[in-house]
């Protein structure tokens, strides 16, 4: 797939997910039209192309597995789409590290160019 087409997929795509995990009702015509319903989010199909939309997804999502099956629809003519039926999110405690990494406590920052700034 292009850079470009790659980049249309997956904006397309993150529309088609965040319209299924927030609108039921997108969800009943994503599951009974399924062609008309992505059209709605921009991604468009062949004619003949037949689109399968697979709601049970387990293990972690996986974006670039999701982009080589549209490149492979795009061959074969059969689509598949994962759509999980809710947001896959992390739900670990941050270590140590990750609490230093997003703290403000970095020394090496310097204000001089701040308008308030005491240090000169």
């Amino acid at each position: 797939m292009e850079p470009r087409e790659r980049s249309a997929f997956v904006s397309a795509y993150t529309k088609v997910l965040t319209a299924a995990w927030s609108n039921e009702d997108y969800v009943s015509r994503l599951q009974a039209d399924p062609r008309t319903a992505l059209a709605e989010q921009g991604l468009e199909l062949p004619a003949n192309a037949a689109v399968h939309v697979v709601r049970d997804v387990g293990g972690d999502p996986d974006l670039e597995a999701q982009v080589a099956l549209w490149g492979a629809g795009a061959k074969s003519g059969v689509y598949e789409l994962r759509v999980p039926a809710s947001p896959q999110i992390e739900d670990r405690e941050l270590s140590e590290a990750d609490l230093e990494a997003v703290s403000g406590g970095d020394n090496t920052y310097c204000c001089c160019c701040c308008p308030c700034c005491t240090c000169t």
